[in-house]
């Protein structure tokens, strides 16, 4: 996918032919090649062998529909005398017969050539949706004051099924690079309107533009259909997504939204995927995040873990491209953001966040993934544990025991760590102790902590006989008196088997009394 992000800024300047500066045009049923000069490649209406057999009156009228309109003040006035009508009036004049016609004729026409048929296929719905005006389809305004679950149906909603079926059904045959390019030029014409229609500038303040926003309905059309039928192109995208300033900010938010929501419809882990990746990213910038942005992108989330069977299709398929879901990284994120931060979408974070912990720690046991991951959590779940922020330090705390029983290399990681996360430690062990019995009973073997908490008391010893903080004394002595209490509960035995040798010494010294006192007996009788 190396050099997709060239020269795609509008769709009037989209090229993908060869020859740069060639228009095809059908004249007389032969299609003919009209070299032009110091013009951009403009989008051309390419009429079906079916639409060319039609009457006379009917080909101009299709003829006219298909010429390329300049973008001079003079054609858009034209434009805006055109009747209006509305997105669903416009799909319903598609004669299905002779779409599928159209898409047979451009697949023999420009058979190598994906590009070019990507850009046809375009140019059919912009033919199409003509006649629909911004007014009709006042996109701008749906995606930053729709919610997520009325703008995924737009515009897609209207489209005839059988219409929708031939389309998504010829795309998913495209070559991915082609599909990829065409992807990032169809993203970039939306992300540049909605920013100049913002008003939004980076270097300066620009009040927002007198001209009415250019109706991109055929984009959105387009884009959506590629994005339901083949969501993991977003995948293969993300680098460049994520590099390019373009679609970064806040102010992109609604549109990154309603690509991913589109990608979540074809496939709900890319879905998860593109918002633990890309979306999230920006909401660690605490300084420049805000509610609507957590708006947003929680309502994405809630529609993407409350579909039917999310939760087995998001554990069975937890990683995407060598990548996981949910990494640690983001794991530590949700944590913080869930138990420590309180905002206007914490009660609902809380509500998502067990099921997202799930695909963030699924993995199959004993795997190297799983030792991977529960290295990863333990060495921020228990610094975490120690930050005295109660819900957080029992989330955090719960995760470090789960890491502990999942891995039993996590207890020679938390000596490595335990003298500078003291704090974190003692909730740990305390954690232990009060959950001692359904702790134990999930373990193949206590050894591993025995020979830990052995270690612990020898650091705890060594640390207060140099340590002249008095807090951090007193922090040292409660951990010595949880780490005792817990050998006494991993070696119960000992004090028991001191009773029954005891009990047996006392045993053998009565027997052998009773021998003699029989022996006494006997001999006296």
């Amino acid at each position: 996918m190396q050099g997709m992000e060239k020269d795609f800024e509008l769709v009037e300047e989209y090229s993908p032919s060869p020859v740069i500066g060639r228009e095809d045009h059908q004249v007389d049923g032969e299609w003919q090649t009209v070299r032009r000069k110091n013009r951009r490649r403009q989008p051309l209406r390419i009429l079906s062998t079916h639409e060319n057999s039609c009457g006379t009156e009917q080909q101009d009228r299709l003829v006219a529909d298909a010429v390329v309109m300049e973008s001079s003040s003079g054609n858009d006035v034209e434009m805006d005398k055109r009747p209006k009508v509305t997105v669903a009036e416009a799909f319903r004049n598609i004669n299905v017969t002779q779409f599928a016609s159209f898409i047979a004729d451009i697949s023999g026409m420009y058979e190598r050539m994906h590009d070019v048929q990507l850009m046809r296929f375009t140019d059919y719905f912009r033919t199409v949706l003509a006649k629909v005006s911004h007014s009709q389809f006042p996109w701008i305004e749906i995606l930053k004051d729709s919610s997520v679950a009325k703008m995924v149906d737009i515009p897609l909603v209207d489209i005839p099924e059988e219409v929708y079926k031939i389309s998504v059904d010829w795309l998913s045959s495209r070559a991915v690079d082609a599909l990829g390019s065409f992807v990032l030029w169809l993203l970039d014409s939306i992300v540049g309107e909605f920013e100049i229609h913002q008003g939004v500038a980076k270097a300066t303040k620009n009040a927002i533009p007198k001209t009415p926003p250019k109706c991109q309905v055929v984009i959105f059309v387009v884009l959506a259909m590629i994005l339901r039928c083949k969501p993991d192109l977003l995948i293969i995208l993300l680098p460049i997504i994520k590099d390019s300033e373009k679609y970064k900010g806040h102010d992109k938010i609604p549109v990154m939204v309603w690509v991913i929501a589109q990608a979540s419809q074809g496939d709900l882990g890319v879905g998860l995927f593109l918002c633990v990746h890309f979306l999230f990213n920006m909401l660690k910038d605490e300084s420049s995040s805000n509610m609507q942005s957590w708006d947003f992108i929680l309502q994405v989330i809630e529609r993407i873990v409350s579909s039917p069977k999310a939760r087995i299709i998001l554990l069975n398929r937890a990683v995407r491209k060598g990548e996981r879901l949910v990494p640690p990284s983001a794991l530590e994120f949700l944590m913080r953001t869930t138990f420590s931060v309180q905002f206007n979408g914490t009660e609902r974070l809380q509500v998502v966040y067990p099921t997202l912990k799930e695909v963030a720690i699924a993995a199959p046991s004993g795997s190297k993934t799983l030792k991977q991951i529960t290295q990863k959590i333990m060495l921020f779940a228990i610094k975490a544990a120690g930050e005295g922020i109660v819900a957080l330090s029992q989330e955090a705390g719960d995760l470090c025991i789960w890491c502990l029983t999942m891995n039993q290399d996590c207890y020679k990681q938390w000596e490595d760590i335990y003298l500078e996360n003291i704090e974190g430690s003692i909730l740990v062990l305390k954690k232990l102790l009060d959950g001692w019995k359904a702790f134990s009973v999930k373990q193949h073997t206590l050894h591993p902590l025995k020979e830990s908490i052995q270690r612990f008391r020898v650091k705890n010893q060594q640390a207060m006989a140099g340590c002249e903080n008095a807090a951090y004394q007193a922090s040292l002595r409660v951990a010595e008196k949880y780490c005792k209490m817990l050998s006494g509960k991993i070696s119960p035995g000992q004090k028991y088997m001191r009773i029954f040798v005891l009990a047996g010494i006392a045993g053998i010294v009565v027997g052998i009394n009773a021998a003699f006192l029989f022996k006494d007996l006997k001999s006296s009788g």
